[in-house]
């Protein structure tokens, strides 16, 4: 299995490329599609897309025993939240890779009277489950970062993690020696929020991998959403969210060191 795993992780650059190819086209046919430019260029682009959508699930074939591979890894983590998110997150990618096959070899004409509506349905929402589970990951692991900075500037400042905190110092101690409870105003409130926000930013800008995972799942999730009818945003969105991701992938690939870890 591992030198299978090893051989796949050789397409996966490809198939990337192919990928942001693929949603590049689905933007460019949704510009010319509103720029009313000729059916005949906008047709020759959407069969365009449809063959590069056709070859990257002949590269995805096999993916299902590489995302079982990371499942049998992530599952002995010693952190409960990420053991279920990733385990349970890589095994939903292998039964998105596994019906996505289906779908190939339906589209080439191995399996006949494949109901591909059906399969196709069924592939977004393994995948969509997989992307929360992910997204979860990256908002615990947001958490922990932010925690870990809390306990920091508590250690120099401890009314500093709170919005009671703006309040001045001399307003506090005359509140709290005469057993008044201390009201939270909404300008107090908005301070706070203003100071979180500009952590939570400082703490995603010092952790890259964090920030280029959370910025690719987020980007990715509205690909199902549209495709199962929950949310529709529209080829346009859809194909601007696909690149980007795409493109954000791909730089993860060219810098391991980018890859959020495990």
């Amino acid at each position: 299995m591992d030198s299978w795993v090893r051989f796949n992780t050789q397409s996966q650059a490809k198939e990337r490329v192919l990928r942001a190819a693929q949603y590049a086209c689905m933007l460019l046919g949704y510009t010319l599609h509103k720029s009313s430019v000729a059916t005949d260029l906008q047709r020759t682009i959407s069969e365009l897309e449809a063959h590069m959508s056709l070859t990257r699930k002949l590269l995805r074939l096999g993916n299902s025993v590489e995302a079982l591979q990371a499942a049998k890894m992530t599952i002995h983590l010693s952190d409960s939240v990420l053991r279920l998110c990733l385990t349970i997150g890589h095994l939903n990618r292998a039964m998105y890779f596994a019906c996505d096959n289906v779908l190939w070899a339906g589209k080439i004409g191995i399996i006949s009277k494949l109901d591909q509506q059906k399969w196709n349905h069924r592939s977004f929402r393994y995948y969509l489950f997989a992307l929360i589970l992910n997204v979860t990951r990256d908002v615990y692991e947001l958490c922990l970062l932010l925690d870990c900075e809390d306990c920091y500037r508590s250690t120099k400042s401890p009314l500093s993690t709170s919005p009671s905190s703006a309040i001045p110092a001399d307003q506090l101690s005359s509140s709290s020696s005469s057993s008044i409870p201390v009201t939270v105003t909404p300008a107090v409130m908005w301070v706070w929020l203003r100071k979180r926000i500009h952590q939570v930013g400082t703490v995603l800008y010092n952790n890259p991998p964090l920030l280029l995972d959370l910025l690719k799942n987020g980007c990715d999730i509205f690909i199902p959403l549209d495709k199962l009818g929950i949310y529709q945003t529209g080829p346009g969105f859809v194909g601007t969210c696909g690149l980007l991701s795409s493109v954000l992938s791909i730089v993860t690939m060219l810098h391991p060191w980018l890859k959020l870890k495990p």
